[in-house]
C-alpha cells in the first residue's frame, strides 16, 4: 500500500530543532509552528545507567530548557513507535510542560505481546490507555495552526507511524539516512516485506519532503546526520534506492537481521515504553524493578 491518505502541504515549513542523544544514537525533535509559539516533541529520551539501575533526565531537561527559553507552548509529545533502544521521557516532559501524548493504535498489539514476555499480569492494561491519543492511518492533529498527518508504516514494529507536518516527515525507524539503509524487522511483530511496503509509502511523498530520522550511527565514520529528502533516499539509499525490488530487499533484510545482536537497552526500553514512558509500578516497599525474561526474547 503506497497511497498517501492526505494531500502533502509542501508550502508549509515547520521549524525543526534536533537533539542528539549519543549513548543511544537517538535524535529527538522539537517541531514548531512558524506562525505561533505552539510546538511538539517527537521521540524524547530518558537517560538510564543500566549497570547502576539509575534513571536521570539530562537530555529531557535540555529539551525543556529549549522550550522554556523560546517561550513555546508544548501541545503534543509524539512517539513514532515503541522504541527498543531507548527509554521515552515523554511523561517527564509532560509533567513539566503539559501536552498530550500520542502513539499509533497498534500499541495494543505491542502491549499484548510484551505483556506476556514480561509476565505483567492482568493489572497491566493492554488497551493503550496509558496514552492520550491512539492514532490511526490518515489521522491528523494540530500543532498551533499546523496540521500534522499520520501514516501507518509498520514492519519494524506493528505500531510504527510516520508523522508528516508540512514539508517535514518524521519516519521513526522506518528509514535511516541513505548510507544507513533501513531498520531491522526481526522484533516480535516485525516483518521485512511489510517494512518494504511502508518504505515505499514514505518514498511516495513528494521528492522535496524533508525526512527526519530517529537514529543515526555515522556509517564509515561520517559525522552524525538526521535530515535528508525523499529524492535523496530514492537515489542513494543503499537498501531501497534506485528501485530496489521487494524480494531482494526482503532477502537482504532477513539475512542481515539474523546477524544482529539485540539492542543493549531492549529489556528496560520495552517495559517502560509500552507503559508510555512510565516505570513499572512500585512494590509494597516503594521500590521499582525491571524484569529480565530469561530466554524470553
Amino acid at each position: 500500500m503506497t497511497s498517501i491518505p492526505f494531500t502533502p502541504q509542501l508550502d508549509v515549513h515547520p521549524d525543526v530543532t534536533a537533539f542528539f542523544d549519543a549513548p543511544t544514537n537517538t535524535i529527538s525533535y522539537v517541531v514548531k509552528d512558524p506562525d505561533s509559539n505552539a510546538c511538539a516533541v517527537i521521540d524524547s529520551v530518558m537517560d538510564i545507567d543500566y549497570a547502576a539501575g539509575r534513571i536521570t533526565y539530562d537530555g529531557a531537561d535540555k529539551i525543556i530548557a529549549y522550550i522554556e527559553a523560546h517561550k513555546l507552548k508544548l501541545e503534543w509529545l509524539i512517539e513514532t513507535h515503541v522504541h527498543a533502544d531507548h527509554l521515552s521521557a515523554a511523561p517527564y516532559i509532560q509533567g513539566k510542560l503539559g501536552g498530550k501524548l500520542g502513539i499509533g493504535e497498534n500499541i495494543r498489539i505491542v502491549q499484548e505481546t510484551f505483556g506476556k514476555v514480561f509476565n505483567e499480569g492482568t493489572e497491566f492494561a493492554r488497551d493503550g490507555s496509558q496514552f492520550d491519543r491512539l492514532f490511526t492511518d490518515g489521522d491528523s492533529y494540530k500543532i498551533g495552526g499546523l496540521t500534522a498527518y499520520v501514516m501507518h508504516t509498520p514492519g519494524h514494529t506493528p505500531a510504527c507511524m510516520t508523522h508528516v507536518v508540512g514539508d517535514a516527515a518524521f519516519v521513526g525507524d522506518t528509514l535511516f539516512m541513505p548510507d544507513g539503509g533501513s531498520a531491522r524487522a526481526d522484533f516480535p511483530g516485525g516483518d521485512a516485506r511489510t517494512l518494504y511496503g511502508s518504505i515505499q509509502r514514505v518514498l511516495a511523498l513528494p521528492g522535496t519532503t524533508r525526512l527526519f530520522m530517529c537514529h543515526d550511527y555515522g556509517p564509515n565514520g561520517r559525522d552524525i546526520a538526521w535530515e535528508t529528502t525523499v529524492a535523496d533516499e530514492l537515489e542513494h539509499n543503499i537498501h531501497v534506492g534506485k528501485g530496489a525490488d521487494e524480494d531482494s530487499f526482503v532477502a537482504m533484510r532477513e539475512a542481515r537481521d539474523a546477524t544482529l545482536d539485540m539492542p543493549r537497552l531492549i529489556i528496560p526500553s520495552l517495559q517502560v515504553n509500552m507503559r508510555a514512558g512510565q516505570l513499572p509500578p512500585k512494590d509494597g516497599d516503594g521500590k521499582t524493578f525491571l524484569k529480565v525474561p530469561v530466554n524470553g526474547l
